[in-house]
């Protein structure tokens, strides 16, 4: 995972009121990784309030409301596509639901009583899942089956911290929204809301100069 992933991850569940701890400051290469090693993000949302339902699994932020604490599981490959086939021959990005990860988790979080509702949430942060039928329905399938509760797309995020950015503030303490902040400035990077609408064509804007 490099540091710009994370640095999107981060910004996204900051921004949406979740404190977040990184478990470990290093990369890991030339050997297994350890329980706590496995761990890329863990995710607490102080505003939670118990619920009657579990978030959806398409995580949107509208969903993030009903996620108490996560641990979160980033694979940045930007230029790949998490088919069925790429989920089987990748053993690797389930190996963060391992037990001995799982048990290392739980201590990041303050101990609480049992609920359903406030239990661990198991979310897998990916490039995207495939468009076409079966292949989606069944990269969920097998998502699901191996343990995994919620997923987001790098888009989505993407999307959401854009939207939320204003170009009149500067953001000195965060390199990822202070780049982002300049694209959109120079209007480099798309409105979130004319992203909407693929299909229309966007009005030339006047230069800046």
């Amino acid at each position: 995972m490099s540091a710009i992933d994370e640095g999107i991850v981060r910004e996204y569940f900051e921004q949406n009121g979740f404190l977040v701890r990184q478990a470990r400051k290093y990369q890991v290469s030339a050997r297994k990784k350890t329980g706590e090693e496995e761990i890329d993000l863990v995710v607490y949302n102080p505003a939670w309030r118990r619920s009657s339902r579990r978030p959806d699994f398409f995580l949107f932020s509208s969903e993030l409301a009903f996620v108490h604490k996560a641990v979160v599981a980033v694979k940045g490959w930007h230029t790949g596509v998490f088919t069925p086939a790429t989920l089987k021959s990748s053993p690797e990005i389930f190996r963060f639901l391992e037990e001995n990860v799982l048990k290392e988790v739980t201590r990041f979080f303050p101990e609480e009583p049992p609920d359903d509702a406030g239990a661990l949430t198991k979310i897998l942060v990916l490039p995207s899942l495939p468009t076409a039928e079966p292949f989606r329905s069944q990269s969920v399938e097998l998502l699901k089956a191996h343990g995994i509760d919620a997923i987001i797309s790098f888009r989505a995020m993407l999307l959401d911290i854009l939207e939320k950015i204003e170009i009149n503030q500067n953001y000195s303490k965060s390199d990822t929204l202070q780049v982002m902040r300049i694209l959109k400035n120079y209007d480099l990077l798309k409105d979130a809301q004319l992203d909407m609408f693929p299909d229309r064509t966007a009005a030339p804007r006047r230069a800046k100069a």
